[in-house]
């Protein structure tokens, strides 16, 4: 529901076959599927991968997937593999034209790819066995010229991008127009000079060293109308692999969603890109010390351009890519020292207000606020429903730098199953009723035992008001 919000009209399973429940979901809403099989063939990637079985078991594994999905009407695409290692000998063009051949058997109708890494075709073995309809290569966007040329002919999509590190809220200021690698290269299994707190900064200005910014990434599968499309490495954060921080970071930061559901701000770039509403994200907080040097990005679409206002007074107008200090083809930004109040952005096309975008400088925390999606909830018992909660000062101002420990209580028939902040670094447990906001925000996630009622859900915290909120049930 978020990636579709977004305007994703297309999801990458990786890399394996889904659960069937996914791509039903998939069907329902609209997306396409790539439908993946493998991560491996005979050759290992890890001690106990999937290469111990491969030779045993790909046929079989392989033939039931085409036969348990190929009636799915959102799978578009088969991929027989990702970042294989038999690229670089010749038992690639063996497997793969063996691999190809179970998959037409079974289904002729859709195309077959594998997702690569080797843009050489003299040294790409599963290129060089001419089977594959689609070509999809991983990263490397500054070779994707070369491939018309490499491969004449050929069909492309950009099967694998960006690798873009990201933590929701957070903005170091001195980090802001410079894409930097974080690790650097291949030597470092982590960042060298990161922050203390495991955290990246938000503006997408860091990447591993094998990727680029989100920006970047789609402009350059934009611009080439041979690059079919373009797969974004990730649509969501998730446990594991927590590059560029060792434990206690035990989350990925390369979501445009973060863990627990909530969008960090890149996720507005896709939506004012991907969609065909207005859109108008303005960022950071305007929570700052006297006189700091804040720089403010604008994301926006459907307008000529964006006028920022700090208290009533014009800093000026931007468009984007028309040459100003920060501005990128695909958002708009103003350096400025912070005062407090109040900053205003207002959209505007052929000169008509468009949108308005207001952020106020928060007082103390004094309020919790909670809003409850139950968009996912059918009346069935089991479903759930998703309480977003905010940190809010007493004019329900969002506060981003004062974050509370939270006590969680139900009454009624249902169970709280999980909370999260989106903090990558957080150990808490998912399953605890006490949980601490990350930049002012935290979902809870409910599952009702009724398919009709009702049930109230309190959160308190030290020096708050109790909040009480009743969540009506199939009503």
């Amino acid at each position: 529901k978020l990636l579709k919000e977004m305007g994703c009209n297309a999801i990458r399973t990786a890399h394996n076959p889904p659960a069937p429940g996914m791509l039903s979901l998939c069907d329902s809403m609209g997306f396409l599927v790539m439908d993946e099989a493998f991560d491996m063939w005979k050759k290992k990637k890890t001690k106990y991968d999937y290469s111990k079985s491969f030779e045993a078991w790909h046929k079989r594994d392989l033939e039931d997937q085409i036969k348990r999905d190929r009636n799915h009407p959102s799978v578009f695409l088969w991929s027989v593999g990702n970042e294989i290692r038999e690229q670089f000998d010749s038992s690639g063009t063996r497997i793969v034209k063996e691999l190809v051949q179970i998959v037409k058997a079974l289904d002729s109708t859709r195309p077959v790819m594998a997702a690569l890494t080797e843009m050489e075709p003299d040294k790409n073995f599963i290129t060089q066995a001419g089977v594959l309809d689609l070509l999809g290569f991983n990263y490397k966007s500054d070779q994707y010229d070369s491939l018309p040329i490499r491969f004449p002919g050929q069909k492309f999509i950009a099967s694998e991008t960006t690798s873009a590190l990201e933590t929701r809220g957070v903005y170091d200021l001195g980090l802001q127009d410079t894409l930097q690698y974080w690790p650097s290269s291949s030597k470092h299994k982590y960042v060298q000079n990161g922050h203390a707190d495991w955290t990246v900064t938000a503006y997408d200005a860091v990447a591993a060293y094998w990727g680029t910014s989100h920006e970047k990434a789609w402009l350059d599968v934009k611009k080439r109308d041979f690059m079919s499309g373009i797969f974004v490495w990730t649509g969501m954060d998730y446990l594991g692999e927590p590059v560029p921080y060792p434990f206690p970071a035990r989350s990925s930061y390369y979501g445009i969603i973060d863990l627990a559901g909530l969008p960090k701000d890149v996720y507005y770039l896709y939506q004012s890109e991907w969609t065909d509403k207005p859109v108008l994200h303005v960022f950071p907080h305007w929570n700052w010390q006297p006189g700091q040097l804040v720089n403010v990005w604008a994301y926006y679409s459907q307008a000529d351009e964006v006028e920022l206002f700090l208290n009533g007074k014009s800093l000026g107008k931007r468009r984007k890519g028309d040459g100003q200090p920060g501005d990128k083809p695909l958002h708009v930004s103003w350096k400025l020292p912070f005062a407090p109040g109040e900053l205003k952005a207002v959209s505007r096309k052929n000169g008509v207000i468009v949108l308005t975008k207001e952020i106020k400088t928060a007082g103390p925390a004094a309020k919790i606020e909670m809003s409850v999606d139950q968009s996912c909830f059918r009346g069935v018992t089991g479903d759930l429903c998703f309480v977003t909660v905010r940190l809010t000062d007493a004019n329900g101002v969002l506060v981003p730098d004062a974050d509370r420990q939270l006590q969680f209580n139900i009454e009624g028939p249902a169970t709280l199953v999980g909370v999260d902040n989106g903090y990558q670094a957080d150990l808490a447990s998912f399953k605890r009723n006490t949980y601490r906001t990350w930049k002012g925000k935290c979902v809870a996630i409910i599952r009702p035992k009724v398919a009709k009622g009702s049930i109230e859900l309190t959160l308190t915290s030290k020096g708050l008001p109790m909040n009480r909120w009743r969540i009506p049930i199939g009503e």
